[in-house]
């Protein structure tokens, strides 16, 4: 089962380029975490490359696979044989949170709409492949005060849990400020209340992505 918290996405702006009969196809990917990301994006690839004939675009913001933020342009090609296909290829690629742009610049032959559905699926299918991956990680802040005699005993299970400490505090008791993966929060609370024979104190459960 898929973990919705957490998800490949792209590493970085990357780009491929290849011919196909006599028009040139450049396409670039990005990493995009909102829709007006994504729009600026877009419109900055346009502008890079404004002689273009057409700057074919599809983006999708969320989880691999969902539909609830994405968009898609055929910029001047016949409707549905670009941002379609670009699109249908993002949904289905495992990749969350990214954008891709298609600059064609016409070589004199007509591919047809077929050809041009194949054409621009290819393109992003292509860059996709030999992307860089990252992974994004929803991420959620907890604060917990123990005792000194059960810190030591706590801290030890940060590690297993990808518990990063942000910042600590050594008053009457032991405050850490911790960020872990939403995913294993509620396993780590058990824990720690578990070690502690119910003492610790948890508060916060703010969210912030990787």
């Amino acid at each position: 089962m898929s973990d919705a918290s957490r998800y490949p996405v792209p590493a970085g702006t990357h780009r491929t380029a290849e011919e196909i009969r006599r028009s040139r196809f450049i396409t670039t990917v990005e990493r995009v975490s909102t829709v007006e990301e994504a729009d600026r994006f877009i419109r900055r690839v346009a502008a890079e490359f404004s002689d273009a004939t057409h700057n074919c675009s599809a983006f999708l913001v969320g989880a691999p696979g969902t539909t609830g933020r994405v968009g898609m342009s055929d910029d001047g090609e016949p409707h549905g044989t670009a941002g379609r296909p670009m699109l249908t290829v993002l949904l289905h690629s495992g990749v969350g949170d990214v954008a891709a742009v298609v600059t064609r610049y016409y070589g004199g032959t007509k591919l047809g709409t077929g050809g041009l559905a194949r054409a621009y699926s290819g393109c992003v299918q292509n860059a996709l492949a030999t992307m860089p991956r990252a992974e994004r990680v929803e991420r959620v802040s907890i604060t917990l005060s123990v005792d000194y005699a059960a810190a030591a005993t706590v801290s030890h299970h940060f590690a297993a849990h990808e518990v990063e400490v942000v910042g600590e505090r050594y008053e009457a008791d032991v405050t850490y400020e911790l960020l872990l993966p939403g995913s294993r929060a509620a396993a780590f609370r058990a824990l720690v209340l578990d070690l502690t024979r119910g003492e610790a104190r948890l508060g916060g459960a703010d969210e912030a992505d990787a």
